[in-house]
């Protein structure tokens, strides 16, 4: 890969900080981040993370990452998943956890999809990641996302209790980024 910025198209202040932390550790790769307007298309978590990412690439006009977060609900088979910004957005915490009230599981996983272009015309490569957990009444700072109410498995904490590291060392987003930052060193050896 060249030593030009990867630039990561987000106009999401939280998640722009917690990839540049996460690409920083061992080998760094330098991101830089563009805020721009694309249609999200309807469909799978991956359908949006690719179609995203090609649309990316050539506004872009050169190599490119976009992510897609879903939150599922094993109870809803898998919704919200990729539309989980919306739902948010529309009923707040609280209606997150009405929308399984009497269902036997609060079960849930975090997905997150990274895609990445070399550049345009290029078919984009998916990297995923996944945390299972659960979905709990809201705990912790409210000003990020989801983070409140998705209790990762086996630490008791909802993603919004966890500091910065403990999170960062354990979500869906960093072990999309893990696989993410294997490929783009590999380039480089190459």
């Amino acid at each position: 890969m060249s030593k030009k910025p990867l630039v990561f198209v987000t106009g999401n202040a939280n998640k722009l900080k917690e990839v540049r932390a996460i690409l920083s550790l061992g080998t760094p790769i330098e991101i830089e981040s563009k805020d721009l307007d694309i249609p999200e298309v309807q469909g799978s978590t991956q359908d949006v993370a690719r179609e995203k990412c090609r649309r990316a690439a050539e506004l872009v006009s050169g190599a490119c990452i976009t992510e897609d977060t879903a939150l599922c609900f094993k109870a809803l088979n898998g919704l919200p998943g990729p539309y989980i910004k919306y739902f948010l957005k529309e009923l707040g915490h609280d209606g997150l956890n009405k929308l399984i009230v009497g269902f036997p599981t609060t079960d849930a996983w975090a997905l997150c999809t990274f895609a990445y272009s070399p550049g345009p015309g290029a078919e984009p490569l998916l990297f995923e990641g996944r945390t299972d957990g659960r979905i709990v009444l809201p705990r912790g700072p409210k000003d990020f996302g989801w983070d409140p109410v998705f209790e990762a498995e086996e630490t008791g904490k909802t993603y919004a209790e966890m500091s910065i590291e403990e999170k960062n060392g354990l979500s869906h987003r960093y072990r999309a980024l893990e696989k993410l930052r294997a490929h783009l060193v590999s380039l480089d050896n190459n």
